[in-house]
């Protein structure tokens, strides 16, 4: 039998030792890690639930205030920006636009914002090659900021029928354009002076029934016949919410027959 030398077995016992505490080293680390993975993994999967219930529930919408801009549609907005930015009232306006047509009744009255008279001119201008009188009128303006600004748009009737366009400022009060429609005919004119011979109710006393059964700015006055030929006069009442009703009032009771809120 071969016997090693001491020193040699003495290292192979160490290495033994050293052997067998690295192995367990090794499980010891191998049993942190696989608690770590395990731990990561969890932490995975809840952030993924986490992720998932997020687009499952929808998030509750930030309260917002009953007056606030957030909780109005874009036309009670553009209402309330609109008179919010008018000095003169519908009754003022209507006075105006009858003194510039001597002997004159009027017919309709309707506050714009500057974008809706842009596009009125727009249309004055494509309906004629050259420019019409209200056009040039429109152009000598004086420079007081009425062009830019809200107007009162109005139409002015004489007895034989002819309509006068009159535009006023509805800041300062102050006549922009005044000057007959240039696309009247003979059948025209004598439609308006039908009318005007018929109507028993003005448009002030059309505008207080409507106001009387709801308060509110009137933004607009309008004659029109209705099917069977009766006469009406269409008011328009912005209330305190910038909603907008539309009442339809005889022209010769002075009666309300129709009510209409929108509500847009």
């Amino acid at each position: 039998m071969r016997f090693e030398p001491r020193n040699k077995k003495t290292g192979t016992l160490r290495a033994r030792r050293l052997r067998l505490v690295g192995a367990l080293c090794a499980v010891a680390a191998s049993a942190a890690l696989v608690t770590g993975c395990g731990s990561d993994s969890d932490k995975a999967s809840s952030t993924e639930a986490t992720s998932k219930a997020a687009k499952t529930i929808p998030k509750e919408a930030p309260s917002e205030s009953p007056t606030g801009s957030a909780s109005r549609t874009r036309d009670q907005q553009e209402r309330k920006d609109l008179l919010g930015a008018t000095k003169v009232t519908y009754d003022k306006a209507a006075a105006t636009a009858v003194d510039k047509v001597p002997g004159g009744k009027l017919t309709d009255l309707d506050l714009k914002d500057a974008a809706d008279v842009k596009d009125d001119s727009d249309d004055d201008d494509d309906a004629s090659a050259s420019p019409s009188p209200s056009a040039s009128a429109r152009a000598s303006a004086s420079p007081s900021g009425g062009a830019a600004g809200p107007q009162w748009v109005a139409e002015v009737a004489e007895k034989d029928g002819t309509v006068h366009d009159v535009r006023i400022d509805a800041v300062s009060g102050k006549v922009i354009s005044s000057a007959p429609e240039s696309d009247q005919d003979a059948d025209d004119k004598k439609e308006t002076a039908g009318w005007l011979s018929r109507v028993k109710q003005s448009p002030e006393q059309a505008a207080k029934a409507a106001t009387g059964k709801k308060k509110g700015t009137v933004t607009s006055v309008g004659l029109d016949d209705k099917d069977g030929g009766a006469l009406v006069w269409s008011v328009d009442v912005v209330t305190d919410d910038w909603n907008k009703t539309d009442f339809e009032v005889d022209a010769v009771k002075g009666t309300i027959t129709h009510e209409e809120t929108d509500r847009d």
